[in-house]
């Protein structure tokens, strides 16, 4: 049996990582097997559906690099891909399991339904129109009296269906309801189209979240009513934002191209979510998708939920990000710069060089070149440093010899700079490190930069750090 699994959602809004972790262990175990990945769009809610949802699904697989076998835009044997095109099939498939027994026409109009909300606001259908003789049911079909077909579930006796995560599940029948299949506008729900299309479509395992385990049992009895074997179920722990709530896609939480506006890149989010609910054997943490692939088993799913930690996610994205190839940092970096303050007015390639290992997202880069813009009047407070030994006249003096080994320098580059200022603290009796500290902040006014005072000089050009030295000079001098 080849094995065929689905993604499935619906077009009400952004790509939650919820529905990413979905789709990727749906796309990896069907990879890791040999098998097919179908994607096909859950439409049917049209009071639910947000323009340009679908598109965004495309364009997320698309940018974390999944190969579709089947789908609304790919094509197949099993189409259409899209559930308000199977409005016919559903409406088939509904009226033959009333003739097969494992559904009935409900007429109860709004008002009726209502009255059975109990005092705690809990509603059951009580099973009325499943009494309606042959007879009336013919009668009122054709009056065309509105209706809705309901699942015909047994009064009494258990359910029981085998998780591959969870394991045995039991549910007892007297705590299921006669869910509506197919709506009175002939549109089905969502548990009546699943079903229908997985078994049209030959889906061999179904991943899912948790959410799902009690209401599977409600789709098993449809199976059985069919004569259908079941798929497999594949029931996912929750992702959670801390330890009571569950990251919510009603609230905004963890949208898929947020990150990626952020400067994450896709197989950093990728690896980081295969992680939240699965662990591979060993101690390996960084996966390709290739990676990931060879290494999924059902096996390693967690039945327990794991919290999203941003901080962890940024962290691997780190490591992505170092050892991308220089001309792609290159590329992915450049429209950092030109949202930056540093926007055509250095040369990139020197940052890049600087940048690469040191920041953890891409949207990094604003902060980190932030500083050089921005000099002005700065904390005297760097100069009090253990390098001067707390002595910010040490500063000073290096500062004046610094100023005159460049004015020395004719060809200006990070070499000669590094030699200049070099040779010049050894003839002050200096360290080098007093000479190089004081330069650094002499440059920026800044504790903490991409690079160090050669580094920093390179950047600026001659010029600059001559203007730039001279004002340091200056108020130092106007604070001591």
């Amino acid at each position: 049996m080849k094995v065929r699994t689905r993604f499935a959602p619906s077009p009400t809004g952004f790509m939650h990582i919820g529905n990413l972790r979905t789709a990727l262990y749906s796309y990896l175990f069907a990879r890791h097997n040999g098998g097919e990945f179908i994607l096909r769009i859950e439409d049917t809610d049209k009071e639910r559906y947000v323009e340009g949802a679908v598109d965004l699904v495309y364009r997320t697989l698309d940018t974390v690099g999944f190969k579709i076998d089947e789908s609304p835009i790919h094509g197949g044997n099993c189409g259409p891909y899209v559930q308000s095109e199977r409005k016919e099939i559903y409406k088939e498939y509904a009226h033959k399991l009333v003739e097969l027994g494992g559904a009935y026409y409900c007429f109860c109009d709004k008002e009726r339904l209502e009255s059975l909300t109990d005092e705690d606001g809990n509603r059951k259908y009580d099973k009325h129109c499943l009494s309606l003789s042959k007879e009336e049911v013919e009668e009122k079909l054709k009056a065309g009296v509105p209706y809705v077909i309901r699942q015909n579930v047994p009064k009494s006796g258990m359910t029981s269906y085998q998780d591959l995560v969870y394991g045995q599940i039991d549910i007892d029948c007297a705590d299921l309801e006669d869910q509506v299949l197919l709506k009175s506008d002939g549109m089905p729900t969502y548990n009546f189209a699943n079903v229908i299309d997985d078994h049209l479509m030959g889906i061999t395992h179904v991943t899912r979240g948790n959410e799902y385990l009690s209401s599977t049992p409600k789709y098993n009895l449809i199976y059985k009513s069919f004569g259908w074997e079941p798929p497999k179920y594949v029931h996912l722990p929750p992702i959670m934002k801390d330890a009571q709530r569950k990251l919510s896609k009603r609230y905004g939480d963890a949208n898929f191209e947020d990150f990626i506006g952020k400067g994450y890149l896709p197989e950093a989010i990728i690896n980081y979510i295969a992680l939240l609910g699965w662990a591979p054997k060993g101690e390996i943490e960084k996966m390709d998708i290739d990676t990931l692939t060879e290494l999924f088993d059902v096996d390693g799913i967690s039945k327990s939920g794991s919290i999203f930690d941003e901080a962890k996610m940024k962290w691997l994205n780190s490591l992505y990000i170092k050892e991308l190839p220089a001309e792609r940092f290159s590329e992915l970096a450049k429209p950092w710069y030109e949202k930056s303050v540093i926007a055509g007015k250095y040369d990139y390639e020197k940052w890049n060089v600087l940048l690469q290992s040191r920041v953890e997202v891409l949207s990094d880069i604003l902060e980190k070149v932030k500083f050089i813009e921005e000099f002005g009047d700065y904390d005297l407070e760097l100069f009090f440093h253990k390098k001067l030994k707390a002595d910010a006249n040490l500063g000073l003096i290096a500062l004046k010899g610094a100023k005159e080994a460049i004015e020395a320098i004719e060809d200006f580059n990070e070499e000669n700079l590094s030699l200049a200022l070099a040779e010049k603290a050894e003839a002050m009796g200096m360290k080098k490190g007093q000479m190089l500290w004081s330069v650094r902040v002499g440059l920026t006014g800044a504790a903490v930069t991409p690079g160090g005072a050669v580094e920093m000089g390179g950047i600026l050009g001659k010029e600059k750090c001559l203007e730039r030295l001279d004002y340091s000079i200056k108020m130092i001098e106007s604070k001591l």
